[in-house]
């Protein structure tokens, strides 16, 4: 089992009220004091979110505040050693995809080979008209940029005819020195989300968030039903070996929006998050985070703490 945490101030979801709260005062230092913590304390990644611009109307539910992901990723890389970085989630039809190949490669290489990609398709019909993009046209964008940035990663002679892009007789360095390319994983607990993963990714990350019966994934409970579709998919069965999932053991239902409905499961004792993330292990997810117990940490010292708790409580019972 694989660890993820993420960055206060950095990451401000749910977001701070009008008055901001202590991640707001956080700064460069602090966000290095994380990053090297998680890393001593044994954590594997630490994830970065993605929105280019929010929507006035989406403001309250979100917050205004989401940095570039890959730049974030580039200071964790510069002030780490070992730890990796990834993107949960890069909305990828937002981002010309030669570009994005360009920067994943580039961080890849400098990194020593530390980057992972978590994509998703986005939710935000403001977010996508603001930039030009068409939002129905998000899931074919989304299919062609991971061909487009797979063909650049990987071929000596790349080239491409698409519908959204084109380009021949090119050369691509530098290359990424993870082979055949940084990892993919493709978000979203939709049936379509994990054939979309089952036919162009390394992995699915349907996170924690409960959806019904039928298209959309109802808790861990539901991933055997979700795999069997998956193994439809031409292809899937040679890579099912090395097929990872990402869930989180803390549900939450979200709405419109982002916003959460009915709120998060909370955990009143470390022997309910162990046992918490040892269902995922037994259902064969591969990746999580650690949830605190009770309320989120409300200071950085309190977030340190939770960190070495995860750290001396949690993570040894799946190493």
């Amino acid at each position: 089992m694989q660890f993820w945490t993420t960055v206060p101030g950095i990451l401000r979801w749910p977001p701070p009220g009008p008055d901001g709260d202590w991640r707001t005062a956080l700064g460069p230092e602090d966000f290095r004091t994380v990053v090297r913590a998680a890393e001593d304390l044994g954590f594997d990644t630490v994830t970065f979110s993605d929105h280019v611009l929010i929507p006035r109307t989406s403001v309250a539910s979100m917050g205004g505040h989401w940095p570039d992901p890959l730049t974030a990723m580039a200071f964790v890389v510069g002030a780490t050693e070992r730890i990796r970085v990834d993107t949960s989630v890069l909305v990828l039809p937002l981002h010309e995809p030669v570009a994005l190949a360009k920067a994943v490669a580039t961080l890849d290489v400098l990194s020593g080979g530390r980057i992972s990609l978590t994509v998703g398709l986005g939710a935000l019909k403001g977010e996508f008209a603001a930039l030009g993009v068409p939002f129905a046209e998000r899931g074919r964008r989304a299919d062609e940029h991971l061909l487009v940035m797979k063909e650049l990663w990987t071929s000596d002679a790349p080239s491409f005819d698409g519908e959204f892009t084109s380009f021949t007789d090119v050369v691509f360095e530098p290359r990424p020195v993870q082979r055949p390319h940084p990892p993919v994983f493709v978000g979203g607990r939709s049936i379509h989300a994990l054939r979309r993963a089952a036919r162009l990714g390394d992995g699915w990350a349907p996170a924690g968030a409960t959806g019904g019966t039928g298209p959309w994934l109802d808790g861990v409970g539901d991933l055997p039903r979700f795999l069997d579709e998956a193994r439809r998919i031409e292809g899937f069965a040679e890579k099912e070996h090395r097929f990872g999932i990402h869930m989180t053991p803390a549900p939450v239902n979200l709405g419109a929006d982002h916003r959460p409905i009915g709120g998060s499961v909370r955990f009143s004792s470390t022997a309910e998050v162990v046992d918490a993330i040892g269902v995922l292990r037994d259902a064969g997810v591969t990746g999580t985070m650690v949830p605190p117990v009770g309320d989120e940490p409300a200071s950085l010292g309190a977030h340190l703490e939770h960190l070495a708790w995860a750290s001396e409580e949690v993570l040894p019972h799946f190493r």
